[in-house]
């Protein structure tokens, strides 16, 4: 299983060593808007879980959602610790 610090680890690695097929170097070569159209996506998607699906479809789309923050994080340079000091 993993958690938020190792799914981190795996896409940082991808990304660093520009992966090919991978749909992580895509995504943050793609850049910030296509990353942030699918964070609202995803993000509504969540909402509709939460009102509407069962607990298990509602863990999968949040798992979803962190995948694209973390996408996002990788495309702006940022890191965990980045975040972590706000919270």
């Amino acid at each position: 299983m993993k958690s938020f610090d190792t799914l981190w680890v795996e896409l940082s690695a991808k990304v660093l060593a520009g992966s090919q097929g991978s749909g992580t170097v895509s995504a943050v070569e793609a850049g910030v808007h296509e990353i942030g159209k699918k964070i609202l996506e995803e993000a509504g998607e969540v909402w509709l879980a939460a009102e509407h699906e069962s607990d298990a479809a509602l863990a999968e789309e949040i798992s979803q959602l962190i995948y694209h923050l973390q996408t996002m994080m990788l495309a702006r340079g940022l890191t965990p610790d980045d975040i972590y000091k706000f919270l």
